[in-house]
């Protein structure tokens, strides 16, 4: 039986297969055991006609492996082509994103010279789930998907790394100010969380003045837990201000399945020129040698990889005069990295990954669905695509489509009631939002009355575009109110 691990590698598009080749020299120099199956994903597959960027042959062996290490790949723009990415975080279950952000002062130019901070970011949900609809003229909709067990899933998994690796402080960003149901309920759960690792502080910031003090004072922070896109965004603004985004690595786990990767693009503008960074996907290897237990060969690339750096050898996008020693190129500077495999930086703080806990690692907490609560049915938002007049016309026109069970309270546009007593100084578009509720209350209403309300509207020559009912769950509301109301 062999003692390689095997995985499965995509050298990726652009820069993609000169880091790959980087990145594979060093880590089998080093002593990694690993059976590696090639596949081919990204543009060539997309511009062959497969929408999805991967062909069936490759889910199997990632299915095999359970272990993918990806370059970066470029997806066409426009055309309807998905992000593979995305796409393999959904399907294999991936749904935790770790991204280290460390400063490597003074070697790597950055302001913040003791920034250590470690993100963790939702992988499958959010506006990723990518739900998106055109439903007017004027107007498009993106889904925004939060739920319970996800934002649970993901929490916990922010404070078992902190426990695992020694860290003090999670922190929670998120938007629960403007985004009450869904932010709100991402904070409440970790709020229910924190309270089980009394030993691990725990803080909350709104996501926009939290990003800022990210900015300002990263030292501060410690690990960062946050929905996907606040995640996908702050973790390059992080990345970046260590000194060069070109730097991190990533890594995307689920129970059963990971991939590791640099959170870089492919940069097809240098691809071929031998300009190319490997370092971001170096790191995100040394997450999966800690990860497939070779946490002996990952601690031997991380030290040789901070030696070079501490020795000046450096690639163009961090090289600087007076802190550089040499300006090599991708080729050049695996091979310095392979050179120094056995040694350890004397300035830089030395890894040792002898007691890491993988980034798989499972808890024994199991998911608990909560105690279903009573829903009753309160009203109903009933969408239009109408550009005949002003909200007061429209209302004037609604309030004669009538209804027994069911009364027009107001209109929104854009999530700002204009009817009634609204501003004519208010911008509309064309999707109009006019909410329906009990036209008595506690008198309770039914699917088909709102069935019927829609006949009449239809009769009445209105484009229905869109409806979503309005629920109270055990006495409080499941919807957000409009602006101004």
């Amino acid at each position: 039986m062999s003692d390689k691990t095997p995985i499965t590698v995509s050298y990726g598009d652009g820069i993609g297969p000169e880091i790959m080749e980087a990145t594979l020299n060093i880590i089998t120099a080093a002593g990694a055991k690993l059976d590696i199956e090639v596949i081919e994903i990204g543009e060539k597959i997309y511009l062959a006609g497969n929408s999805a960027g991967i062909e069936p042959q490759s889910w199997d062996s990632l299915r095999r492996t359970k272990v993918f290490l990806k370059a970066p790949i470029t997806t066409p723009q426009g055309g309807g082509f998905k992000s593979l990415n995305v796409t393999t975080r959904k399907t294999l279950g991936l749904y935790a994103n770790v991204r280290p952000c460390v400063s490597f002062h003074p070697y790597v130019k950055t302001k913040h010279p003791v920034m250590d901070l470690v993100i963790i970011r939702e992988n499958e949900e959010d506006l990723y789930a990518g739900i998106e609809h055109r439903q007017t003229d004027e107007v498009y909709q993106c889904l925004k998907l939060i739920s319970r067990p996800g934002s649970e899933k993901i929490i916990r998994y922010a404070f078992e790394y902190a426990v695992a690796n020694n860290r003090k402080k999670v922190t929670c960003f998120m938007k629960d100010n403007i985004m009450k149901l869904t932010d709100g309920l991402f904070h409440k759960i970790f709020d229910e969380v924190a309270k089980d690792y009394p030993q691990i502080e725990a803080d909350s910031w709104i996501v926009d003045i939290g990003a800022a003090k990210m900015a300002d004072t990263p030292e501060i922070f410690d690990v960062i837990v946050m929905e996907n896109l606040y995640g996908d965004i702050l973790s390059d603004v992080a990345a970046q201000i260590t000194g060069s985004v070109g730097l991190a690595g990533s890594a995307n786990v689920g129970e059963n399945f990971s991939m590791f990767e640099a959170i870089h693009g492919s940069a097809p503008r240098r691809a071929g020129q031998n300009l190319a960074n490997p370092s971001g996907l170096l790191l995100g290897a040394v997450m999966m040698l800690n990860h497939i237990g070779q946490s002996d060969v990952a601690s031997k690339v991380h030290n040789a990889w901070l030696k070079t750096i501490e020795d000046g050898i450096h690639t163009y996008d961090i090289f600087k005069e007076g802190t550089s020693k040499e300006k090599v190129g991708t080729k050049e500077f695996g091979e310095a990295v392979i050179a120094r495999v056995g040694q350890k930086p004397t300035t830089l703080k030395a890894v040792d990954y002898s007691n890491v806990k993988t980034y798989g690692e499972k808890s024994n907490w199991k998911y608990e669905r909560p105690k279903k609560a009573r829903k009753d049915l309160v009203g109903v938002d009933v969408f239009l695509h109408w550009a005949n007049g002003t909200a007061d016309d429209l209302g004037e026109i609604l309030k004669k489509v009538t209804s027994e069970e069911l009364k027009l309270l107001l209109i929104s546009n854009r999530g700002v009631k204009v009817w009634p007593d609204g501003f004519p100084e208010t911008f509309c578009t064309d999707h109009w939002r006019c909410r329906y509720t009990m036209a008595f209350e506690g008198s309770g209403i039914k699917n088909a009355d709102i069935i019927k309300l829609l006949t009449s509207i239809d009769d009445a020559g209105f484009d229905v575009i869109k409806t979503e009912n309005l629920y109270k769950f055990d006495g409080e509301l499941g919807y957000s109110l409009s602006q101004g109301q």
